[in-house]
């Protein structure tokens, strides 16, 4: 039982430290600037950990690689204490489990941000947030819009996105999971 509770823990904050590393990895590709008040909360969950190695691993081609090599760290930290607390430390499965684990945020970080906007376009098109998750949505939803127009006024695009995304969270457990 014990174990359960400091997995459930270790989990919680690997998530939130590790979708934020990986929102801020994000922002920056899509070059979208977050609101002040975002931003700072984000630089100061992650700052502690992205300043440090962004002077080993600076950035190149516009991305910010500090932030998602500490997203990568994060999980690997997590999915070490987590194997240790489970069974013991294997080093090959736990290098494969963090992969696969960030891998699965960024798709979950896909699919919130879709839900977001879905639920922005229904209730408040308007609201002051919109209008960033929508340039961080876009070049996902791009490729889509141009190949399903709407039907009736009703975009239909990030239903298949959401299905696409599931099939991508299979597809990763497929592939890599027999790695480990």
């Amino acid at each position: 039982m014990l174990y359960s509770i400091v997995g459930l823990i270790v989990d919680t904050v690997a998530v939130l430290l590790g979708g934020i590393m990986l929102l801020r990895f994000w922002m920056q590709a899509v070059r979208v600037r977050p609101p002040y008040s975002l931003g700072h909360f984000m630089y100061q969950l992650s700052d502690w950990l992205v300043q440090p190695l962004r002077k080993l691993i600076p950035g190149r081609g516009g991305y910010d690689w500090a932030s998602l090599i500490g997203t990568y760290l994060v999980a690997l930290a997590a999915m070490a204490i987590e194997l240790a607390l489970m069974m013991g430390l294997n080093i090959q499965m736990l290098l494969v489990l963090s992969l696969v684990r960030v891998l699965q945020w960024a798709v979950y970080g896909f699919m919130g941000l879709l839900l977001i906007e879905v639920i922005f376009s229904w209730v408040n098109p308007q609201a002051p947030l919109a209008p960033v998750v929508r340039a961080l949505n876009e070049p996902l939803m791009r490729p889509l819009r141009r190949i399903i127009p709407p039907l009736g006024g009703i975009d239909l695009s990030p239903l298949v996105a959401f299905i696409l995304l599931q099939i991508a969270l299979r597809l990763i457990g497929a592939i890599l999971l027999p790695l480990a």
